[in-house]
């Protein structure tokens, strides 16, 4: 397989269409669970899938060193060019790498001010004019509003879709009837899509609970394979 067939035959094009073409620049997308589903394999495939389009990524984590996060893109780099057959697979590579940049906080010592100014003095002194943002590991019930805004007011005045992952308490039971966690309830007007990762037996679902406007939880024709931690259609 060519990269522009892996391109349009890719679950993420499934993905977008059900949230109306997905993430607009100025916008943020939240993909939730409980620790370990997979919420960083669904942020590295959706950041893969812009960097084969030519786009340019910020990757963000606030999880572990960078060599973790270096580490999950090769392995699911590997697993999709393995099982599609990509052509020239690791020039293909080379050429995403060019377009992605690491970046680690640790988020007791670092402000969102700071975090904007770093991000800034990269997309604008470094010339790097990044598409999107994948911010993984960040502590919503840590935060505050008002740095949520922030960062929002920051995607729009750059032009940026941001995607977060969120990490559900494994004890937490406050679900409100449209699905939303509790600890991004506080959040809801400044979070524009919100997808829950939920495990089932052999596979994870994906669900919708906030497009926008619409509080409706609505399972999504994806699941993510188990084993290869992969997006796939139902």
């Amino acid at each position: 397989m060519v990269k522009q067939e892996l391109i349009q035959r890719s679950p993420v094009r499934v993905f977008e269409k059900s949230i109306h073409g997905g993430l607009k620049a100025g916008e943020i997308g939240v993909i939730a669970s409980k620790k370990g589903v997979g919420k960083t394999s669904v942020l590295v495939q959706i950041a893969l899938d812009k960097l084969l389009q030519g786009k340019k990524v910020i990757h963000v984590s606030f999880y572990q060193h960078t060599d973790y996060v270096i580490a999950w893109y090769e392995d699911i780099f590997s697993e999709i060019a393995k099982k599609k057959n990509l052509e020239h697979a690791l020039e293909v590579k080379n050429d995403l790498v060019k377009n992605r940049v690491l970046m680690n906080f640790n988020q007791d010592g670092v402000t969102s001010e700071q975090i904007i100014r770093s991000l800034r003095a990269m997309i604008i002194d470094g010339g790097f004019k990044a598409d999107a943002l994948i911010i993984d590991g960040y502590d919503f019930s840590r935060s505050t509003k008002e740095r949520i805004a922030a960062i929002k007011d920051f995607a729009k005045e750059l032009h940026l879709e941001i995607w977060y992952s969120c990490n559900i308490n494994p004890d937490e039971s406050k679900i409100d009837k449209a699905g939303i966690p509790q600890v991004l309830q506080d959040y809801i007007d400044l979070l524009d899509i919100i997808v829950l990762l939920e495990p089932k037996q052999d596979y994870v679902e994906f669900s919708v609970v906030k497009d926008r406007t619409v509080l409706n939880p609505t399972h999504l024709n994806l699941k993510l394979d188990i084993k290869t931690l992969l997006i796939a259609e139902a």
